[in-house]
């Protein structure tokens, strides 16, 4: 089975580095070439060329949009359509959208971002995923690890499941490998006369 990746990041670049855009992208190439899928929140800034790369690369691009239909994405949330194999309508609005993005990751991807990614990187961490932090990409990746050490967090959720890389390839390397540690051990529950009609 293909692994899953959610790259989360700013959709205003304004707040990213220079050269974010173009990092954002190669870890969607990066992503398909290593045979992942990958999904974002269906909007622009760094989540958007991330999209670009993995469709440039030949590979698999989910959206899931906050809004509740195409028209409502286009016209109420001035979202983009291009560069994904097909778009989720959520009808949760940001929020919502977030916890349904994050909820099908198998591992989520940080770059650049500001609240909204921040959001999408705790729940992560509350659920215990892979968690890789693009970092020199500004925004909320120059302000993670400072927060992990300075909030007196005794459950210390996920906190052991962080990859911090420069280099997008690096980064999906080392999450694959995390992704792998975690479903080392999962065996098939359906009985074998399912499996096998």
């Amino acid at each position: 089975m293909k692994h899953k990746f959610v790259v989360s990041g700013s959709a205003d670049t304004k707040t990213c580095c220079n050269d974010t855009m173009a990092k954002a992208e190669e870890v969607g190439r990066e992503i398909a070439r290593q045979g992942g899928i990958l999904i974002t929140g269906a909007t622009t800034g760094a989540p958007y060329a991330a999209a670009k790369g993995a469709t440039e690369e030949g590979g698999v691009s989910i959206g899931i949009s906050p809004a509740a239909s195409y028209s409502a994405h286009v016209k109420s949330y001035k979202l983009p359509t291009e560069n994904f194999d097909f778009i989720i309508y959520s009808g949760f609005h940001y929020s919502g959208r977030n916890l349904i993005l994050t909820k099908s990751a198998d591992a989520v991807i940080i770059i650049c971002g500001g609240f909204g990614t921040l959001n999408e990187f705790t729940i992560a961490l509350e659920d215990n995923k892979p968690i890789g932090v693009l970092v020199g990409t500004c925004g909320a990746t120059d302000q993670i690890a400072g927060l992990l050490e300075k909030i007196n967090d005794p459950h210390r959720h996920g906190a052991g499941k962080i990859v911090y890389r420069a280099d997008p390839k690096e980064l999906v390397i080392e999450l694959t490998k995390l992704i792998k540690t975690d479903q080392k051990n999962v065996t098939d529950t359906l009985p074998h006369e399912l499996v096998s009609s």
